[in-house]
């Protein structure tokens, strides 16, 4: 885990501020960002945890693109922190913030303006304010605890969470394996609940951000979930049987990403199909609820119509 002293403290008051561009899922920031940044020269750096695994393409929304001199771009547009992950490999908000900072580094360096995006609050967050410092992984502990998962279930390994932190139990969904095993990992390590050593207090942002936010009436938003899960969800499945189980399991970290759980038990004759849609649907939409009340309460965002986002995103970059 990145350690506050490791955060990429790379703003000062010299410096151009850097674009946020924040919202649940489907609101449509990446739109945005991509009209945005050829009027600024800016450069987009994704905050999604989705986007930053190679060939999962169907369910991540990743804008289409390709890769030229070792840089990701759509339209033209560089686009950092897209495809660099094996699916295999884990990730977290400690390393997205160490990753990204390396690349808002690159792009300043290079007269260049960054614009952050993406709807991952917790990511954003350990970027720009830090992370509280907690103990590094312990593998061998890790190890234990997800052969427990997969022995006694995920249900039990989160019950066993909400035994010894259920404020922590009631924050994390019992199918999100690699922050149950964290939190577990915490209180093995500390002997403290791992609730009780993160706050939620606010400090100083190590960068200087402006926030824009896109808001869309809930109807229209849970309409655009549906519609995108349902463009989305036969590929996903076609996409995961030609991964699982030729060069995959299943169960490594990519596969966690937001539908995936769903496209995955489609795959394998788990779940029918329709099944499998309604729950992304499902999750989708509740995930995005959640997006909408974390920004509000965490981010000093000026909330828009995407419609009319890109005058105000334009006057707000001009006095950055």
């Amino acid at each position: 885990m990145l350690q506050d002293a490791e955060s990429p403290a790379l703003a000062s008051p010299s410096v151009e501020k850097i674009i946020c561009i924040v919202g649940p899922t489907a609101s449509g920031k990446t739109d945005l960002a991509l009209r945005l940044a050829p009027r600024i020269g800016g450069e987009l750096v994704s905050a999604d945890m989705g986007q930053m695994y190679r060939e999962l393409d169907a369910g991540t929304a990743k804008p289409p693109g390709s890769w030229a001199g070792g840089v990701y771009a759509s339209a033209g547009v560089p686009i950092h922190l897209v495809d660099i992950l094996d699916p295999s490999e884990a990730t977290d908000a400690g390393r997205f913030a160490s990753l990204a900072g390396k690349a808002l580094r690159s792009i300043l360096e290079r007269g260049k303006r960054p614009i952050l995006v993406g709807g991952s609050g917790l990511y954003l967050r350990a970027l720009i304010e830090g992370l509280d410092p907690l103990p590094p992984r312990d593998p061998a502990l890790r190890e234990r605890l997800q052969a427990l998962a997969e022995s006694r279930g995920r249900p039990w390994l989160h019950q066993e969470l909400a035994r010894r932190d259920p404020v922590a139990a009631a924050r994390i969904p019992g199918n999100n394996l690699q922050r149950v095993v964290r939190a577990l990992e915490i209180c093995e390590l500390t002997g403290k609940p791992a609730s009780s050593q993160r706050t939620s207090a606010r400090r100083e942002p190590l960068l200087d951000a402006s926030y824009i936010g896109l808001k869309l009436d809930r109807s229209v938003l849970l309409d655009r979930i549906a519609r995108r899960a349902a463009s989305m969800f036969p590929e996903m499945i076609a996409e995961l049987r030609r991964m699982v189980p030729s060069r995959f399991t299943g169960t490594e970290p990519g596969f966690r990403a937001l539908g995936y759980p769903q496209a995955l038990a489609c795959s394998l004759g788990g779940m029918s199909e329709a099944e499998g849609l309604r729950s992304m649907i499902a999750d989708t939409s509740a995930y995005a609820k959640r997006q909408a009340t974390w920004f509000r309460r965490q981010t000093p965002a000026a909330w828009l119509e995407p419609e009319t986002a890109l005058e105000t995103a334009l006057k707000l970059a001009a006095h950055a």
